[in-house]
């Protein structure tokens, strides 16, 4: 069976939610050296001690990074040296910015950005600066907004689409590295609580009634997939769903 034996693993975005998942799932895996990164100095900390605790036999180790920041990614990239594989399922969730529901205060092409700042832009700095192993890959996060867009929320499709386009060009770009994503469904994780708030419970009512196996998803079930992205190495250019069977209903 395969496994991250060996491997250095960096998760931009792995202090909580499905990267956190990712990060447990790669030391589990046996993986040498698991990096995670986000912009929140405590946060991050504070997963690394959630991690050590574990007592697996990786090495763990946390870094701070702006991922609004292109000159702060192209410096953490540098920082890195070569590596085998890159998760990135960092994103930057706001109401104000549009990143929740409804898009109606949008006003300006400024405000509309801010979603593609982390979530595109982001992994294309990094992408272009990022040194690999042999074998190496890159995994992106995209979501169902970009096959069955929500009523009202046409940057969430846009952004969710744009991150198809970047995977499949910045895998032919970077070949023989692989560039693949994963595309999450409903995932219990933080996020739906800053996207929410108050509405969590009704939200996810609403959501998960519109999910074959009524339900949302754990992060340790959405990280299966980042798992065999990085080791299959005959995947590359592609989207593997992870969304309960919403995109059938």
């Amino acid at each position: 069976m395969a496994t991250l034996q060996n491997k250095t693993i960096v998760v931009v975005g792995g202090s909580s939610g499905i990267g956190f998942a990712v990060a447990l799932a790669s030391l589990q895996s046996l993986a040498s050296l698991v990096i995670i990164a986000s912009s929140n100095k405590s946060r991050v900390e504070d997963a690394v001690v959630r991690l050590k605790a574990h007592k697996l036999p990786g090495e763990v180790r946390g870094e701070v990074l702006d991922a609004k920041d292109s000159e702060a990614i192209k410096v953490f990239a540098g920082g890195l040296g070569p590596v085998d594989h890159i998760v990135w399922t960092s994103g930057d969730v706001s109401k104000s910015q549009g990143g929740g529901l409804p898009y109606s205060n949008i006003e300006s092409i400024e405000e509309g950005q801010g979603v593609f700042t982390v979530r595109f832009w982001g992994p294309f700095i990094l992408a272009k600066h990022a040194k690999f192993h042999p074998g190496g890959s890159l995994t992106l996060t995209t979501g169902v907004a970009a096959e069955k867009p929500f009523p009202g929320a046409p940057l969430a499709s846009g952004s969710a689409t744009a991150i198809e386009g970047l995977t499949r060009g910045l895998a032919v770009d970077l070949a023989p590295i692989r560039v693949n994503s994963v595309c999450a469904g409903v995932i219990d994780t933080e996020l739906v609580d800053k996207l929410f708030g108050d509405q969590r419970d009704t939200m996810m009512k609403a959501f998960t009634q519109k999910i074959l196996l009524k339900r949302a998803g754990e992060p340790s079930e959405c990280a299966e997939a980042y798992l065999f992205l990085m080791k299959c190495g005959y995947i590359t250019g592609q989207r593997i769903n992870v969304e309960g069977g919403y995109f059938l209903v």
